[in-house]
């Protein structure tokens, strides 16, 4: 069959992405991704310390980011996503800058990081007061919470599920489950979920339309950002951040909500 007709592939725009070593959920990245972007991941060098501050210090170290990003230098991306949520928030403000100023120096493109993406969707969406989930133990959540406060975000209710490995085999019934928990005590604006290694997806919408809330997660507000810089915008119905309609009217029809079991 002759296909040359066709005149090749369509240029495709290009978004780098460093992961932790542990990251489980290149698929769910992509089903953020517009069909004219592509996404070019590579992964920090292993080490053998299960999920604590002091992995997310390990992985997030300068020397490890630009290694990681001269590493995507051949393939041109226009955007560099640092895709951790503890890594980027264990340093406080002045370190998750810091950290894209390290990858903007090796890619001599921009730059961003989950926890700094996660402030840029808060003032999007006008968000002063936050629920927060984690899967992380105490330690580290209480570190996501002194983030959030330093940006000058109040914290209204947190739940957190104290797990140090396996993450990404967490299921959707149980981010449900903390999500009404962590909203439960009131006047939150808005939920994060927080780690780039928890599914969570299909989940946002149907909370959005229980909770009545803006729901954002750290593989949301990481894509959108990252896009956000390219001019384009992140593929997710139904999800507040990302679909404008879903900021003017019903998250979800009620017999959506009923279909999926919510209501």
């Amino acid at each position: 069959m002759d296909v040359s007709f066709l005149g090749g592939p369509r240029p495709q725009r290009g978004v780098g992405v460093v992961a932790p070593f542990d990251f489980a959920l290149d698929r769910e990245l992509w089903r953020w991704m517009p069909d004219e972007v592509s996404l070019h991941l590579t992964r920090t060098p292993f080490v053998p310390v299960e999920v604590s501050l002091d992995l997310a210090r390990l992985v997030s170290e300068h020397e490890t980011l630009g290694d990681a990003v001269r590493t995507l230098n051949a393939i041109a991306p226009e955007v560099v996503a640092y895709a951790c949520t503890s890594g980027s928030f264990v340093g406080g403000v002045a370190g998750e800058r810091a950290m894209c100023e390290a990858m903007t120096r090796e890619g001599a493109v921009p730059s961003v990081t989950t926890s700094g993406a996660l402030l840029e969707a808060l003032t999007e969406l006008r968000v002063r007061r936050v629920a927060l989930v984690t899967p992380y133990t105490v330690s580290v959540t209480r570190s996501l919470e002194e983030y959030v406060a330093e940006a000058g975000v109040t914290v209204t209710g947190c739940a957190f599920m104290g797990l140090t490995r396996h993450i990404w085999k967490v299921p959707y019934r149980d981010v449900a489950d903390m999500a009404r928990q962590a909203v439960g005590e009131g006047g939150a604006d808005a939920l994060f979920i927080s780690c780039t290694n928890l599914p969570t997806y299909d989940v946002i919408p149907q909370l959005e339309a229980e909770l009545r809330l803006p729901v954002m997660s750290a593989n949301q507000v990481t894509m959108w950002a990252a896009l956000r810089r390219l001019g384009t915008r992140a593929v997710g119905p139904y999800q507040r951040l990302v679909d404008p309609a879903a900021r003017t009217g019903p998250v979800l029809p009620e017999e959506e909500q009923q279909q999926e079991g919510w209501t």
